[in-house]
């Protein structure tokens, strides 16, 4: 299978400290690829160097073969959303127009004519028809995260990029959003998605990168990327990894936690 996106040999610091030393990673159509890691990993700077807002010291990122400093900003736009973690918007715009800026990329282009049915796919995914016509500051976090989410779908595009999409959402908003991505993959789309559920990754993601300290500690499909071990290590808390039901269901290891609060 080809990469739809790579990176390799990706090295990025902030002053002092060093953020990503020597990722590797390349994901291809019809993948689920879950980041996962502890605060500071650099999970989201990944993510940031693979949408292109962000430029390596050392490495290289590929998009369809072709490095990314090759494409023009609205070509990159047709071919990879982004959702960042922030999603505030500066002027009171209807949930509908922020939804509808997610086709700006395709004016001008045979695409457009997909503009109503496009929207429409990215209301029903996020659920959101009822708040169009409500402004963005009248929403509630959890809201507002929607609506992004909607934009994104929207966009139309097969690589989608998205940091923490289910952190400001009830149960059954992150249940949707993870089930519309492997949706969206096993339609031949290629989906990257940054998470702090280890529960919500191993439920949906075709493979899971484990990142701590800047390294990818592992990479493979759930039931090898989540080893109990190495999670442990990683979050530096006991975390156990049980087979239920032919799932893997992973939770903080609390008789762990127990036994050490009392030893």
């Amino acid at each position: 299978m080809s990469a739809r996106i790579e990176a390799s040999g990706i090295v990025l610091s902030y002053g002092p400290r060093r953020v990503l030393d020597g990722v590797d990673l390349a994901v291809g159509a019809g993948e689920l690829v879950a980041l996962v890691g502890p605060n500071g990993a650099g999970k989201s700077t990944l993510l940031h160097v693979l949408a292109g807002d962000a430029t390596p010291e050392q490495g290289t990122v590929l998009l369809d073969g072709v490095p990314l400093g090759g494409y023009r900003p609205l070509e990159l736009a047709r071919l990879r959303s982004v959702l960042t973690q922030h999603n505030e918007v500066s002027f009171a715009f209807t949930a509908a127009e922020v939804i509808e800026m997610g086709r700006s990329p395709w004016r001008g282009h045979d695409d457009e004519e997909q503009d109503d049915a496009r929207i429409d796919s990215g209301v029903a995914a996020a659920e959101v028809g009822h708040l169009l016509e409500r402004r963005m500051p009248e929403l509630s976090g959890g809201e507002r995260a929607r609506v992004a989410y909607a934009r994104v779908r929207a966009q139309a595009a097969d690589i989608m990029l998205l940091d923490e999409p289910t952190a400001s959402l009830d149960v059954r908003h992150q249940e949707a959003v993870l089930a519309g991505l492997a949706d969206h993959a096993r339609a031949g789309g290629t989906a990257i998605v940054v998470l702090h559920d280890l529960d919500l990754a191993a439920a949906y993601a075709d493979r899971i990168v484990v990142i701590d300290g800047g390294v990818v500690r592992a990479d493979g499909p759930p039931a090898a990327a989540l080893d109990p071990d190495l999670l442990s290590a990683v979050y530096r808390h006991p975390i156990s990894v049980e087979h239920r039901d032919g799932e893997l269901v992973v939770r903080p290891d609390r008789t762990r936690i127990r036994k050490d609060a009392h030893a």
